[in-house]
């Protein structure tokens, strides 16, 4: 451990204990893909859809407005109050929500309209990494490469990781949402933050197991 990590033994010893601790910590696992794209309009989607979680299989739709207006567009009052905690919107709007998957696309279907993604072949990352891990030795390369961060804190004060098992590029993406249509994708803006980590800077589908603490920290 002292071999990976700078600074003085000491240092070195409570990092240890720290990740120790981190270890044992009470933890809910939300597996599943989050694909995300920016639009030529200045709108900005992410779709999180969980084949599995505390809360069952469920999916929800991120929407950052060209004028900033997060929104979140869920199935559940339950899951709006569950992500809203989480994450940062202006408005969560409880909606019918139809997905068609396959193993590269997804299509959300809701009462405001309706998102569609396709991705190229996953790259996958076969093996499992600790969470300090996660947090330290891989949050530097997520800086660089795709402008995001491996770990944070939620609005309502609990850690969590993003765990991420694989990703791929985005290859088309339609946006037909509250009168506001777009197939043309772009980058994704700051503005588009509705947690501790900006999405992707770059379209992207990225398969992955978010580690979230049980309790406040």
């Amino acid at each position: 451990m002292p071999n990976l990590l700078m600074g003085s033994d000491e240092e070195a010893k409570e990092r240890g204990a720290e990740y120790m601790s981190l270890e044992k910590m009470d933890i809910e696992i939300f597996k599943g893909r989050v694909v995300s794209s920016g639009f030529k309009t200045g709108d900005m989607v992410v779709i999180g859809d969980w084949h599995s979680s505390p809360n069952g299989a469920f999916t929800n739709l991120m929407w950052a407005k060209p004028n900033g207006t997060r929104v979140l567009i869920t199935p559940s009052k339950e899951l709006g109050d569950l992500v809203s905690s989480l994450y940062s919107f202006e408005e969560v709007i409880v909606s019918r929500m139809e997905i068609e998957r396959t193993e590269k696309s997804i299509e959300v279907n809701c009462d405001l309209g309706s998102v569609s993604m396709q991705w190229g072949t996953t790259v996958p990352i076969p093996f499992s990494r600790p969470r300090w891990v996660i947090a330290n030795l891989e949050a530097p390369f997520a800086r660089l490469f795709f402008g995001t961060k491996t770990h944070g804190t939620t609005r309502n004060g609990r850690k969590e990781w993003y765990h991420v098992r694989g990703f791929a590029r985005m290859k088309s993406a339609r946006l037909e949402l509250d009168g506001r249509s777009s197939s043309q994708m772009a980058g994704m803006a700051p503005s588009a933050c509705f947690g501790f980590s900006n999405p992707p800077r770059i379209p992207l589908s990225v398969r992955v197991d978010s580690h979230i603490a049980a309790a406040e920290s």
